[in-house]
């Protein structure tokens, strides 16, 4: 199976449109909140148009969403999705992995949640910086953001065959790969 994870989107429609192309031959996409809305501490995206993403979502099952502090009732309304789930559990390929937006507590609350939660991968955003690497004993991924990057570039996450690649949108290339099992094996 593959899927692609991403994160605050905030109905940028141009950032959101280049994700969906990268990630055209996912089985499934994760969404790690903060789909529509750009929130009050961004500014508005070049492309703001949450109107016509939330027309392609409403249409399209192969997401997955977690709640993100920029997510409301209405969001969910119009896509037609469940929005409501703060933090979730799915079971892929023999692995699970535990998603959450990341906007409460810190990242050693989330990896503890995770462990409880018998998880081998931690996925959460918010803090629009990419991650990928295993601390804590589990292996930890922020696949960035899409459309507002604190850090340089663009980004989303790639799950296939037990690993997890992070890409940049700029170029399409692959910033890091990461084995969910052995972190000894690292491609750069």
């Amino acid at each position: 199976m593959k899927i692609g994870i991403i994160s605050d989107t905030h109905g940028s429609l141009n950032d959101f449109s280049e994700a969906m192309v990268i990630l055209e031959d996912c089985d499934k996409i994760l969404h790690l909140g903060d789909v529509l809305y750009h929130g009050p501490r961004n500014g508005l995206p070049e492309s703001y148009d949450p109107k016509t993403i939330a027309d392609g979502l409403s249409k399209s099952d192969k997401f997955i969403y977690i709640k993100g502090n920029c997510d409301s009732e209405v969001d969910e309304m119009v896509i037609g999705q469940n929005l409501r789930e703060k933090e979730r559990i799915i079971d892929v390929d023999g692995y699970r992995f535990y998603l959450v937006h990341g906007h409460v507590g810190t990242e050693e609350d989330m990896i503890r949640k995770a462990l409880d939660q018998k998880a081998d991968v931690l996925f959460y955003g918010h803090t629009h910086v990419k991650k990928l690497e295993h601390s804590g004993g589990i292996l930890v991924c922020n696949p960035g953001s899409v459309c507002f990057p604190k850090d340089i570039k663009r980004s989303l996450a790639i799950y296939e065959n037990g690993e997890i690649s992070l890409i940049n949108m700029e170029d399409r290339e692959i910033i890091k790969t990461v084995s969910i099992k052995d972190d000894s094996e690292e491609i750069e």
